[in-house]
C-alpha cells in the first residue's frame, strides 16, 4: 500500500469520558432509565468529542493518526460480536437477520437469569479485565455486527479520518477459551482458517467505505503462550500472508504489539507485507538493526511514551531511542507504548494536587502532546532540545523532593532478616486456629465489602465537603456496620465482615492513610465494562503514621460473638492498582508497603481480631508476560505478602483473596503466600480451578467462589450446591470454605441478600450430605 503512515499517533484513548459519561449512560440503559437511542447518542458525542480533542492536541484529523478505539464495554467482546464468535449457550441471541445487537452484546457481558456471562480475566499485566470468547470446533462464525463501519462513517461525517481498531486474529483466538461443547483439549487457534476470511471480508467493507488505515492489535505476541512458539509464529505468518498479500481490496494495515517485546516473533511480523508495525519500545527493548532487517518499506511505529503509567516522559531517553531506530529503518513514526485507556484524561483536572507533584505527571492528554513533540525529531535532529532540557529539570526536581527518599523508611527495610518473613509450621497454626475459632465444616464468609448504598456514598461526599461533622459521619458508618453484622447473623454466616462502608476503594482508602501517596479527584480509569477506579499515586517512600482499620474492626467485633475479619489490602495489589513510582525497584516499594501493613496486623490482633484478611487479587496481574522474568517477580511479591503477615500469632487466621486470574499459572506462588485460607474466583469459570488445586495437592484452606458478583443475576440454591459438590469432589471438605467470588460493593442489597441466602442454604444442604452415613 502506498498510503503514508502519520509521524505521530497513539494506540488508543480513554473511552469512558472525562466525567464517566459512558459509565453513567450504560448503567442508565441497563436500569431502563434511557433508551438505546439515548445511549447511542451519548456514545456518539463521546466519540466525536474525543476526535476533536485529539486533533486539538496535535494529531492530524485527516491522516488516520487518531484511532477509533471506542467500546461500549470491552474491545475483545467487540471483536467476538463482530465475527459472531458465540458458543451454543448464546445462539438464541442472534436476531432474524443473523446479527448480534445491543442487548445481545450486553447479555454476553452480564449474563441473564438463565445463564452466566462470558468469563472475565485480566488483560495482560494491567488492571483492565476483558471478556473471554468461547469457541468450539463447530462455532458458527460470520460478520454479525457492523458497528465498526458505523463508527467510521460517523467520524467521516464529523470531518475526521479515523483508524478503526480490532483485535487481530492470532490474539483473538489465543485469548479465547474452548466452549463447553468443545472436545477435551480443543485449541481455538485451530479455527484460524475459518476466521481469516471474515477479516478479509471486513477489510474489503472498510476499503469500500474509504478507510485508508486499519489497526489490528496483537499483544498476545509479546507474552509466552501455553502452546509452542513455532505454532504461534506459523499462525502469525499465515494470518498476515492472507490479510496483507492475499486480500485484493483492503486498507493499509497497522499491527500493534503492546506490553512488552516481540522477541523471536519480531522478524516473523517484520517479514510479512503489513504496512506498519507498532512495538512497545518503552517496556520492551529497542530492537537491533538485524532484528529489524526484514522490515523493508514497512513503517516502524515506536511506542516510546509510556501508556501504562502517569509519569512525565524522559524526553531525552525517548529521543535517543528514536535516533537509534531512525538510523536503522526506512520509515519511522512515534506512538505510545500501549493504549492510553490505562491512564486518566487530564492532569489539569487535578488542581487539588500539590503543584510540584502535578508537574511530574502526564495523563492521556499530556502523553499525546509528548508523542507529537517527539515526532518533530524525525528527520530533524535537535528540533526539541528545549523540551528535552525542560523534561530533565522536572526529573531532577522529583528526585530531590521531600518525601521521595526517607532515611528511616529505607533503614527499616534494610534491617529485615529471613525470620521477618516466616510464620512457622502451618499444621501447628491450624490446630491453634481450630481451638480459637471452633468453625463448622464448610465455613461460610464473604470477601469483605457489602453494597455501598446511595446513603453511604452521600454521607461520604457530605463529610468530604464539611457538611457532616466527623462524629456525625462516624455514627452513620457505625449504623451501616451494625446493619451488615445483623444481616450476616440473620443469614447464618460463620465468619463475618464489617462491610467496609467507610471505604471509597480498597486501595485508595489505604493510600489516603499512608505517607508517600496522593489521590486524584477525576482520575478515573476503566477496570471493566462500566466499572471505573481511581488509581492512587505512589510517589514517595511509604509508612503508616497511625492505625487505619482498627477502630472499625473493633466496633464490628463488639456487635457479635462470631469472629469478624479485619480487612486489609495487600502490598502487591496496592502497587498494581496504583500508579507506582518508577524510580525504585517494585520489590523495594512492596516491602515498604508491607511493613506499614505489618504494623496494622499487629494492632488488629491487639484489638482482639482473630481473623485478618489481606487481599491480593492482583498477584497474577503483575506476573511478567515472559516466563524467564517470572521467578524474580514471584520471589519479591510472595515475600512482601509474608512480610505483611508474618508477625501474626499462630492462633490468628490469615486469609487472602485472589480473583479473575489464571490460577494454575501461579498455584505455587499462592501456596507460597503461606496464608491459612485463600478465597478465589471460581463461579464464572464454573469451578475450573479445583482441578489445579487437586493436581497441585493444595493443603491449606481454600474458598473457591460460588457466587459471581460481577453480574446482576442471582444464583439459585441448586446452582450453588452443584458448584460446591464439584469442589468437594476435588478438594478435601476439611479445607473448603464457601464464599462469593469477590466483594459485594457494586451490587444492590436485594440481589445480595437473595444470593447470600441461597449460598448459606446450599452450604447447609451439602454439609448434611457430607455428614450423612454411607449406606
Amino acid at each position: 500500500m502506498s498510503t503514508e503512515f502519520p509521524k505521530a499517533t497513539i494506540v488508543g484513548y480513554p473511552r469512558i469520558g472525562r466525567r464517566r459519561e459512558l459509565k453513567k449512560a450504560v448503567e442508565a440503559y441497563w436500569a431502563g432509565r434511557i433508551t438505546a437511542a439515548e445511549l447511542e447518542a451519548t456514545a456518539r458525542e463521546l466519540r466525536t468529542t474525543t476526535y476533536g480533542r485529539l486533533s486539538a492536541l496535535g494529531l492530524d484529523a485527516g491522516n488516520y493518526s487518531i484511532p477509533a478505539s471506542f467500546s461500549l464495554y470491552d474491545q475483545v467482546l467487540d471483536t467476538a460480536v463482530t465475527f459472531g464468535a458465540v458458543s451454543d449457550r448464546f445462539k438464541d441471541l442472534y436476531d432474524a437477520e443473523g446479527s448480534l445487537g445491543l442487548d445481545a452484546y450486553f447479555t454476553l457481558a452480564r449474563g441473564d437469569k438463565e445463564r452466566q456471562p462470558l468469563e472475565m480475566t485480566k488483560w495482560f499485566d494491567t488492571n483492565y479485565h476483558y471478556l473471554v470468547p468461547e469457541i468450539g470446533p463447530d462455532t458458527a462464525l460470520s460478520l454479525a455486527n457492523d458497528w465498526i463501519l458505523r463508527d467510521v462513517a460517523e467520524a467521516a461525517e464529523a470531518g475526521y479520518s479515523v483508524r478503526p481498531t480490532l483485535i487481530g486474529p492470532v490474539t483473538f483466538l489465543l485469548l479465547s477459551k474452548a466452549a463447553d461443547e468443545a472436545p477435551a483439549g480443543f485449541n481455538p487457534l485451530t479455527r484460524l482458517e475459518d476466521i481469516l476470511p471474515l477479516y478479509v471480508e471486513l477489510l474489503g467493507k472498510l476499503a469500500d467505505a474509504g478507510v485508508k488505515w486499519v489497526q489490528l492489535e496483537e499483544p498476545s505476541l509479546v507474552a509466552d503462550q501455553a502452546i509452542d512458539e513455532a505454532e504461534v509464529a506459523a499462525a502469525v505468518e499465515r494470518s498476515y500472508a492472507v490479510l496483507a498479500t492475499e486480500t485484493s481490496k483492503r486498507p493499509a494495515i497497522l499491527v500493534t504489539t503492546q506490553y512488552g517485546s516481540l522477541g523471536s516473533l519480531l522478524p516473523v511480523l517484520a517479514g510479512t507485507e503489513i504496512d506498519a508495525l507498532h512495538i512497545d519500545a518503552f517496556k520492551g527493548s529497542v530492537p537491533t538493526a538485524s532484528e529489524l532487517a526484514k522490515l523493508g518499506n514497512t513503517t516502524l511505529v515506536a511506542g516510546v511514551v509510556d501508556g501504562h503509567n502517569i509519569w512525565k516522559a524522559d524526553l531525552g531517553v525517548a529521543a535517543q531511542k528514536l535516533t537509534e531506530l531512525e538510523a536503522t529503518v526506512g520509515s519511522l513514526a512515534v506512538s505510545t507504548s500501549t493504549s492510553l485507556q490505562h491512564v486518566p484524561h487530564d492532569v489539569e483536572d487535578e488542581q487539588q494536587l500539590d503543584a510540584q507533584l502535578r508537574s511530574w505527571l502526564a495523563f492521556a492528554e499530556q502523553k499525546v502532546v509528548e508523542v507529537v513533540t517527539l515526532s518533530k525529531l524525525i528527520g530533524n535532529p535537535g528540533a526539541i532540545d528545549a523540551e528535552i532540557t525542560s523534561a530533565a529539570e522536572v526529573l531532577s526536581s522529583r528526585a530531590g523532593a521531600a518525601g521521595v527518599n526517607r532515611k528511616e523508611v529505607r533503614d527499616r527495610a534494610a534491617a529485615l532478616s529471613s525470620s521477618d518473613f516466616s510464620r512457622g509450621d502451618y499444621n501447628a497454626r491450624l490446630a491453634a486456629q481450630d481451638e480459637a475459632l471452633g468453625l463448622p465444616a464448610l465455613p461460610t464468609t464473604t470477601i469483605g465489602s457489602f453494597p455501598q448504598t446511595a446513603e453511604v456514598r452521600s454521607a461520604r461526599a457530605r463529610a468530604n465537603k464539611g457538611d457532616l461533622t466527623a462524629e456525625q459521619y462516624e455514627q452513620l458508618m457505625k449504623d451501616e456496620i451494625k446493619r451488615v453484622i445483623d444481616l450476616q447473623e440473620d443469614l447464618g454466616f460463620d465468619v463475618l465482615v464489617h462491610g467496609e462502608p467507610e471505604r471509597n476503594d480498597m486501595v485508595q482508602y489505604f493510600a489516603e492513610n499512608l505517607d508517600g501517596f496522593d489521590v486524584t479527584v477525576h482520575g478515573w480509569v476503566q477496570s471493566y465494562g462500566s466499572r471505573c477506579t481511581r488509581p492512587s499515586i505512589l510517589w514517595g517512600d511509604v509508612s503508616r503514621p497511625a492505625p487505619i482499620t482498627v477502630p472499625w474492626a473493633q466496633f464490628a467485633q463488639s456487635l457479635t460473638e462470631k469472629p469478624v475479619k479485619g480487612m486489609l489490602t495487600g502490598p502487591v495489589t496496592i502497587l498494581a492498582w496504583s500508579f507506582v513510582r518508577d524510580d525504585l525497584p517494585l520489590g523495594e516499594t512492596a516491602n515498604q508497603v508491607a511493613l506499614a501493613l505489618r504494623d496494622e496486623v499487629s494492632d488488629l490482633e491487639a484489638a482482639g481480631i482473630k481473623v485478618i484478611q489481606v487481599d491480593e487479587p492482583a498477584l497474577r496481574e503483575l506476573l511478567p508476560l515472559r516466563k524467564a522474568d517470572q521467578p524474580e517477580y514471584l520471589v519479591w511479591s510472595v515475600d512482601s505478602f509474608k512480610l505483611s503477615t508474618a508477625s501474626a500469632a499462630p492462633s490468628t487466621q490469615i486469609h487472602t483473596h485472589l480473583c479473575y486470574s489464571e490460577f494454575g499459572a501461579i498455584i505455587d506462588a499462592i501456596d507460597g503466600l503461606d496464608a491459612d485460607v485463600t478465597s478465589i474466583e471460581a463461579a464464572r469459570s464454573r469451578m475450573e480451578v479445583v482441578h489445579d488445586l487437586e493436581s497441585h495437592g493444595f493443603k491449606r484452606g481454600v474458598g473457591p467462589g460460588v457466587y459471581d458478583i460481577h453480574s446482576p443475576r442471582v444464583p439459585g440454591q441448586d446452582e450453588v450446591s452443584e458448584l460446591l459438590e464439584k469442589a468437594v469432589q476435588h478438594v478435601p471438605a476439611r479445607q473448603l470454605w464457601v464464599n462469593p467470588d469477590c466483594g459485594l460493593k457494586t451490587r444492590g442489597y436485594a440481589e445480595t441478600e437473595e444470593s447470600l441466602r441461597n449460598l448459606v442454604n446450599a452450604t447447609v444442604a451439602v454439609r448434611a450430605q457430607l455428614e450423612a452415613p454411607v449406606s
